[in-house]
Formats: C-alpha cells, sequence, structure tokens
C-alpha cells in the first residue's frame, strides 16, 4: 500500500490537521468527553500508571466500592487502600501516592473538590495539580482534558512513539517536553479527538515493536516509513527493527 509514494511534505500544523482527518477517516470522530470529575480522572489516573487500562478499571472500581467518598479514602491507612486496589498492580506505591495527593489537596483547599480549576487560566491549572505529589505532565492534562474538555494534551507511550514516528516532536526527546512541544502544536478544537486518535493507531497499527507500515492509513505522509519496510517488501511485509 503506497509503499512507493514519497511522504509529503507539510508544516507542522499541517501535518497535524492532515493526520487528524485519515485517522478520523479510519476509526471514526470520537465522542464522549468530560468524563468524570477531576477527582476520579485524577485518581483514574494514577491508578492506570504500570498496568493494563482492563486492571486499572478494576482497580478503580474496586477502590469506589471499598470507599463511599474520597474523604473515606483520604483518612483511610495506606494498607486499606493497598487492599482495595490490589488488582491494579504496585498497590503498595499508588496507595501512598493517592493518599499523599488526597491529603495535599485538602491541606491546599480544606476540601476535595477540584472544579475550582475550570476557572483557572489553563497553564495555571496544569501548573496546580504538577504541584501535587508525584502529578506529571500527562496526569494533569488528563484531569483537565477529560474532565472539563479543556484543551490540554495528555502524551502517553502510544503518543510519544506515533508523533515521533511522524516527525511531530523533536527526535529523541523526553514524554515531558513532548508535551510542550504538542500542547502549543495541536489545535484547540483536534486536542481531544487527536489524543483519542493517535492512542487508538498506536495501539493497533503503530505497534512498538512491528508497526504495521504497510496497511497504514499515514503512510503516504510518515517520514519514518521506510524504516520499517524494506523497500523491495510485498505489502503486508513489515521490516522487525529496534524503536526508539
Amino acid at each position: 500500500m503506497r509503499t512507493g509514494a514519497t511522504p509529503q511534505l507539510l508544516t507542522s500544523k499541517q501535518l497535524i490537521k492532515k493526520v487528524a482527518a485519515l485517522l478520523s477517516q479510519e476509526y471514526g470522530l470520537p465522542k464522549g468527553h468530560p468524563e468524570g470529575t477531576p477527582m476520579e480522572v485524577l485518581i483514574e489516573t494514577i491508578l492506570s500508571q504500570n498496568t493494563s487500562d482492563t486492571n486499572s478499571a478494576r482497580a478503580f472500581k474496586s477502590l469506589v466500592a471499598a470507599f463511599p467518598t474520597w474523604e473515606d479514602v483520604e483518612r483511610a491507612e495506606p494498607s486499606a487502600i493497598a487492599d482495595a486496589i490490589r488488582s491494579g498492580g504496585l498497590a503498595e506505591i499508588k496507595a501512598r501516592r493517592i493518599k499523599l495527593v488526597l491529603e495535599e489537596v485538602k491541606a491546599k483547599r480544606g476540601n476535595l473538590d477540584m472544579d475550582f480549576l475550570d476557572d483557572l487560566p489553563l497553564n495555571d491549572a496544569l501548573d496546580w495539580l504538577k504541584d501535587l505529589p508525584g502529578v506529571g505532565d500527562k496526569t494533569a492534562s488528563c484531569v483537565l482534558l477529560f474532565s472539563f474538555g479543556r484543551p490540554a494534551f495528555p502524551v502517553d507511550t502510544h503518543i510519544h512513539r506515533v508523533t515521533g514516528r511522524l516527525g511531530l516532536i523533536e527526535a529523541g526527546i523526553s514524554a515531558n517536553k513532548a508535551h510542550s512541544q504538542l500542547q502549543d502544536s495541536v489545535p484547540s478544537d483536534l486536542v481531544y479527538s487527536f489524543h483519542v486518535l493517535l492512542i487508538e493507531h498506536g495501539r493497533r497499527v503503530c505497534k512498538a515493536i512491528r508497526p504495521k507500515c504497510a496497511i497504514c492509513v499515514l503512510a503516504a505522509v510518515c517520514p519514518s516509513r521506510d524504516r520499517f519496510i524494506a523497500p523491495s517488501s510485498v505489502p503486508g511485509m513489515v521490516r522487525a527493527q529496534s524503536l526508539p
């Protein structure tokens, strides 16, 4: 599929719009945000670290079943929190982090309501969240995007990989630096859909070990395509190489 074509030369913003359009045609336009209260999204994102979506969802469901309110979680012993989230992996580490975050929010605000973040300028809201223990760019952006629908762009491993291959971020930069680059580049009205679509594409096609470049809808605009498809290969045959 288009293995002989030369990738188109586009500016960063043009490429983002082109990629978004191609992925929307392939997977459909994502819908359905916001997805929860800011505290729900914050805790869900902490639980999602270093585990599968299935495991983190199970751990979150178990946590809210064990503790009726976030105040109950904040007052609980870390060992009790860990018991409730055991299915999500790294239970002791995540339990301590959850308790510290809840305690810090309570100390700063006098309660655990974070709806005030929607009234802050975007960068101020991100900075407030990143001041919480263990909260980085990805988690802070997830809270604002999925709770309020604000144009904060989270970068997970799929997005870091796919945007790196597309040349939308500088080669070799960390996920943290990728946040600022993509935050500045992705149009506000595309932030949610582009985020969801890139993750879907990373899971289905632009895989870490053997990307399926021969069937990729982005092949014509991807400068990395020829690194994974041998020039003489037939459609469907992908060169196995180590990836960045």
